[in-house]
């Protein structure tokens, strides 16, 4: 029996073909042939199971046979807004497995403390689109560019907002024992600060814009470990039974 093989094409019901990089994928890789049966994920909760009708050079045509709906299997919305670390490698990492734990949006913060102020939004993409179609997720996580962390904070947000940090003077609270008071069906937003953290003016500020002081555990944690440790908690908060 054949392996399943999946691919990510936006807006699959309307079309017929492809899209190139995921063509080049199936004809030069796959090898892939008429007749074949693949499965398309359109990002938006839908997989289709389809036949590959034409194998040309540079074109991979498909017929639907079935569609198949899939629900999101937390409820609400996770938004995850991090500042990326001097190496990259590390959020590309990060990237992959909070998409494989399953979130809705992730948003680059440049910060006070930041070490990078540049990043390449289309690299993280492509990493959380194959990390969808490895953990066969037909969610896909929306990427956003890098975003000052004072533009952030003062735009409106619907749910639950957290500011996670490691100063001692500020009062926090356990990230998952609010989230577990959330409304399930609500947004929740958690900051995750650079390899410096916040500074003191940024947790400021965010709390005055709405943000809740909270602490991700007794561990000090590394950038990276903590976005994918904020995003764990709010999916196990925010589980469907």
């Amino acid at each position: 029996m054949k392996e399943a093989r999946y691919f990510y094409v936006p807006g699959a019901a309307d079309g017929n073909e492809l899209p190139p990089e995921e063509a080049q994928h199936a004809l030069r890789v796959l090898r892939l042939q008429g007749g074949d049966e693949i499965f398309l994920m359109d990002g938006r909760g839908t997989f289709y199971r389809a036949e590959v009708t034409v194998a040309a050079s540079k074109h991979c045509l498909y017929d639907i046979r079935e569609t198949l709906p899939r629900e999101k299997t937390w409820r609400g919305t996770i938004h995850l807004a991090i500042a990326p670390t001097k190496m990259m490698d590390r959020m590309e990492w990060m990237a992959e497995k909070v998409t494989e734990v399953g979130f809705d949006h992730l948003t680059f913060l440049n910060c006070k403390f930041s070490e990078r102020r540049n990043i390449r939004t289309d690299r993280v993409d492509k990493i959380v689109v194959a990390a969808m179609k490895q953990s066969r997720k037909p969610w896909k996580p929306e990427v956003t560019e890098l975003t000052t962390f004072a533009d952030f904070v003062s735009l409106p947000r619907e749910g639950r907002k957290f500011i996670a940090h490691c100063y001692d003077e500020i009062p926090k609270t356990d990230l998952f024992t609010l989230l577990e008071q959330a409304d399930d069906d609500a947004e929740v937003t958690v900051l995750v600060g650079p390899e410096g953290d916040f500074s003191v003016d940024e947790v400021e500020k965010a709390m005055a814009h709405g943000y809740e002081s909270v602490s991700l555990g007794s561990s000090r944690l590394r950038t990276e470990t903590a976005g994918l440790m904020a995003v764990t908690m709010a999916q196990l908060s925010k589980r469907k039974a």
